[in-house]
């Protein structure tokens, strides 16, 4: 007679179901915990679900019974107490954690799950779980006691799910906290590798990488500096792409996020290194933006030395033949190399950027390559950058001392035009003090009548009043909406300066003396006149040989960019839009409104 089969035990089944379900998890899979469900096990909780010791072995409860879901979140638990160094492996007496620290360490592990979902959670979870780490969240316990319930650990009434025990093998003890991290990475490389196309959907092999790409990994995975920076911009390798825009080897878009390269162009890996770093500091240095009213080659020329002579310092890949390089402008920032250049034009035509011969890399317009999303471009590679100086200035060592300095103007981004127009009213249109005097008791004073205070007063008699002039543009070329903002500000700021009246002259083709306005009217009911084309250089003629007008006061040109070459002989501003350029150098602070 055949012998009857053993009878199936349904709670090992589900067990051993879990652990298959776990082992689908690489990173998990990597940490080589044994598992134990021994009876005679005196390890193991008596009512809850699994303890973890510091040798690697999971001790579970034999007599629960659970769907494989379940086990696989107690299990995963309990192995990340391992990853994370809750209980590392170590020879001699050990002291057990206390129960607020063993407290903590269930949080943040059950914390991480939340974000890293394996299986289901057996045990009702906290809704959100208090920030800090383990020694953060195990002071505040101590001091204020344990908040009910405090995590949801897998060792029941026991409390503690972790275990320090003497190492017993033979050599030198596990690192699991090594074996975790090194297999949390690989997993993470694999799934960016398949959401980026480098592995084959139907073969699951890795697809070749191309050299730029290598290029740009490689500052992700080892160059903390602008490993962020990498992190975010994308690599458009067309050819057809780049022969229609004329990009010999490589341009940038900031504001897109997107480096162009010519994949017709043959370069080593080290060189594209070089090549993808010196883009990606024209992004993150915002050279574009600084540019301002420059030429925009002869600016970005300067820049390419600047930038090729702090790569070469720094080491960054190999320096392709043909770039710009000059060890005498060591030290530079771009503006001060464009001022050197500027005055040779003739010769500096003929350089090339990595975008081609008399051709910028800094692209002012992303190509067009259909819809994309857009971050805050200001904020992203201000951030990328701090965080990658940082991290650099750790594990790397030093950063060329301009580049440094860049680096930390841009942690204080510029004021906005309108608190800078504030602060040259604060210096140039000061408001009238008023007086303080016994003879006029302050307000205060009746509160408190036995402590005398000074009251302050404007005296009654004549004292000279601050103003200013204003000039402005109502040529056709200016919007209304500029006019409003800019008076708006200027009305507002005059009115907070006790400033009584402005002088106002309207430019188009002939000046138009409004006279001294009412701060409050510069706003409201202020009629243009004019609106024909634009000359401002008689304006402010009138305005200087105004008798009425104080010698001292301080004058304020509003205009959109397209008018005459002005010379102003006293102190002065100009409010001109963003992204207007002035036909003439400056010798006053210029705003840019937005």
């Amino acid at each position: 007679m055949k012998p009857s089969a053993a009878p199936k035990d349904p709670g090992a089944e589900a067990f051993a179901a879990g652990v298959r379900l776990l082992h689908r998890n690489p990173a998990l899979a990597a940490l080589r915990a044994g598992f134990c469900r021994s009876e005679a096990c005196t390890r193991a909780p008596v009512d809850g679900w699994a303890v973890v010791d510091s040798a690697g072995t999971v001790h579970v409860d034999p007599r629960r019974r659970a769907e494989p879901e379940e086990w696989a979140w107690a299990l995963a638990h309990c192995l990340l107490h391992l990853g994370f160094g809750h209980v590392p492996a170590a020879r001699g007496p050990r002291v057990q954690p206390d129960a607020p620290l063993a407290a903590a360490r269930c949080a943040v592990v059950n914390r991480f799950l939340a974000t890293f979902p394996v299986g289901r959670a057996p045990v009702v979870l906290p809704q959100q779980y208090p920030g800090g780490d383990e020694e953060e969240l195990a002071a505040r316990w101590r001091r204020d006691g344990l908040p009910p319930p405090a995590t949801a650990g897998t060792a029941g009434t026991a409390g503690r799910d972790q275990l320090l025990v003497e190492w017993h093998g033979h050599g030198q003890p596990d690192d699991w906290s090594a074996a975790f991290a090194s297999a949390l990475t690989r997993t993470v490389s694999a799934a960016m590798d398949r959401a980026g196309g480098r592995i084959d959907a139907d073969t699951g092999e890795r697809l070749p990488q191309r050299p730029w790409d290598r290029a740009l990994n490689w500052f992700v995975s080892s160059y903390p500096l602008l490993g962020g920076i990498a992190a975010g911009l994308t690599v458009v390798a067309d050819a057809e792409l780049a022969r229609a825009h004329g990009i010999a080897v490589a341009a940038v878009n900031a504001e897109a996020g997107e480096i162009y390269v010519n994949p017709l162009r043959h370069h080593s890996d080290e060189e594209w290194r070089f090549i993808l770093g010196h883009e990606m500091l024209h992004a993150a240095l915002r050279h574009g933006e600084r540019r301002g009213g420059r030429d925009p080659f002869l600016f970005n020329v300067a820049a390419d030395y600047v930038i090729n002579g702090w790569l070469l310092e720094m080491g960054v890949g190999e320096m392709p033949e043909g770039l710009l390089h000059d060890p005498r402008l060591k030290g530079l920032s771009a503006e001060e190399v464009y001022d050197r250049i500027v005055r040779d034009q003739r010769r500096i035509r003929r350089l090339a950027t990595l975008a081609g011969k008399n051709r910028p890399d800094i692209l002012g317009e992303p190509l067009d390559r259909g819809p994309r999303a857009y971050v805050d471009l200001d904020d992203f590679y201000r951030r990328g950058l701090q965080q990658g100086f940082e991290l650099h200035r750790r594990e790397r060592g030093l950063l060329p001392a301009g580049l440094v300095e860049e680096i930390r103007a841009l942690a204080h981004p510029p004021l906005p035009w309108d608190a800078r127009l504030a602060r040259w009213f604060d210096e140039f249109v000061p408001s009238p003090e008023p007086v303080r005097s016994y003879a006029r008791p302050a307000r205060r004073q009746s509160a408190t009548p036995d402590i005398p205070r000074a009251g302050r007063h404007r005296p009654a008699e004549e004292v000279p009043r601050c103003t200013f002039g204003v000039v402005l543009d109502t040529s056709a070329s200016m919007s209304r909406t500029l006019l409003g903002k800019a008076l708006g500000a200027i009305a507002s700021y005059a009115a907070a300066r006790d400033v009584p009246a402005a002088r106002v002259v309207h430019c188009d083709a002939a000046p138009h003396d409004a006279g001294y306005l009412p701060v409050e009217e510069i706003a409201g009911r202020l009629r243009v006149h004019g609106r024909g084309g634009t000359v401002l250089q008689p304006g402010i003629d009138l305005l200087e040989r105004a008798e009425d007008f104080p010698p001292g006061a301080p004058v304020l040109v509003i205009t959109d960019g397209e008018c005459d070459v002005l010379r102003v002989r006293r102190e002065h501003a100009f409010l001109v839009p963003r992204g207007a350029v002035l036909p003439f150098t400056p010798r006053g602070p210029v705003f840019l409104m937005s």
